[in-house]
């Protein structure tokens, strides 16, 4: 099969992923185990990817996905879409945990990755260089 059951019926999973859907988009962050969580990261990034396509297909298919739920599906769309406009996919991570007492399954986090500023690179000033930019600057005074 091309998809984890997780140990339950259609409805039961479908209805269960559906849940962690919501609970990633509205808190941006869960804690769930490592299975679920890959699972989930595959709808997470098509909800995201529906609002990106911004048309009223894509909210149909999310509101439908959601069980309608019209809060999630507006964050959706107006928050998440515009802030992963230039990323192409990859809009979760998942980081790893520990052990879960009761059954030693491993616990993650399911995140939402945060769009940051791309960084300025600055040039360390080495002794070549900055004598190199002290013999300029002498040069220039005189």
């Amino acid at each position: 099969m091309a998809y984890r059951k997780l140990g339950r019926d259609n409805k039961h999973r479908r209805s269960l992923l559906a849940s962690q859907v919501k609970n990633v988009i509205m808190y941006e962050s869960i804690q769930t185990t490592e299975t679920r969580a890959k699972e989930t990261r595959k709808f997470v990034d098509k909800m995201i990817t529906y609002g990106k396509n911004g048309n009223l297909v894509s909210r149909r298919k999310a509101l439908a996905f959601l069980h309608n739920d019209k809060v999630v599906v507006d964050k959706i769309f107006n928050e998440l879409a515009p802030r992963y406009a230039k990323r192409n996919g990859g809009y979760t991570r998942i980081l790893k945990l520990s052990e879960r007492r009761g059954d030693d399954a491993l616990t993650v986090i399911l995140e939402l990755v945060k769009e940051e500023e791309p960084k300025k690179e600055e040039k360390k000033a080495t002794k070549k260089t900055s004598k190199k930019v002290e013999k300029e600057e002498k040069v220039e005074a005189e």
